[in-house]
């Protein structure tokens, strides 16, 4: 074998290595999300985030609903960036760490359909801060949800109102028994 083949060969072996490296780093950065490519945060914001946590609070000041959004966000399109939002915690007013807790919850909300591993930490992180406000927000955002439009039953049909028919013209008869909930 001639040395240039050789030198040729470990090129390519090494071009091959390179590429096979920065596919998997790419591919486990994708594991981690819970949301699709166009529900992301930005890359930049999320690498802003990670080194000074603080950045957000300063931005977002007195606007609880953008930092409980904006949070949410960030932890949906990386999960891994729990410590910052544990030295977030620590820099917070007790009215942010309240919106700081429903951020939380609205994460793992979202996770938990196509990530469950993420929800699950998200929930255990949730447990072991063991932080009022933080608690309360947490529980608060969840009652939120478990009202949601689309959680809500409809109306049974038979008995429940006192007028019938197409245009709610006919009066609707009261002795019609009531339907039991389900």
């Amino acid at each position: 074998m001639q040395p240039k083949t050789r030198i040729r060969r470990h090129r390519w072996l090494g071009a091959a290595l390179i590429a096979s490296a920065v596919s998997g780093l790419t591919v486990t950065t994708c594991r981690a999300q819970c949301v699709e490519l166009s529900e992301r945060a930005a890359q930049v914001d999320l690498n802003a985030f990670a080194k000074t946590p603080s950045i957000l609070l300063e931005s977002l000041r007195n606007d609880k609903e953008k930092l409980k959004g904006r949070l949410a966000a960030y932890l949906v399109s990386n999960p891994e960036l729990l410590p910052a939002v544990r030295t977030l915690i620590s820099e917070a007013t007790s009215a942010d760490r309240t919106a700081i807790g429903a951020a939380l919850r609205v994460a793992e909300s979202r996770c938990i359909t196509t990530k469950p591993n993420a929800a699950r930490k998200i929930n255990a992180f949730v447990q072991r801060l063991q932080d009022l406000a933080v608690l309360t927000g947490y529980s608060a955002a969840g009652e939120d949800q478990s009202i949601s439009p689309t959680r809500v039953a409809k109306q049974p049909k038979g008995g429940t109102g006192l007028m019938t028919g197409e245009f709610k013209t006919d009066v609707a008869d009261p002795f019609e028994p009531m339907p039991l909930p389900q």
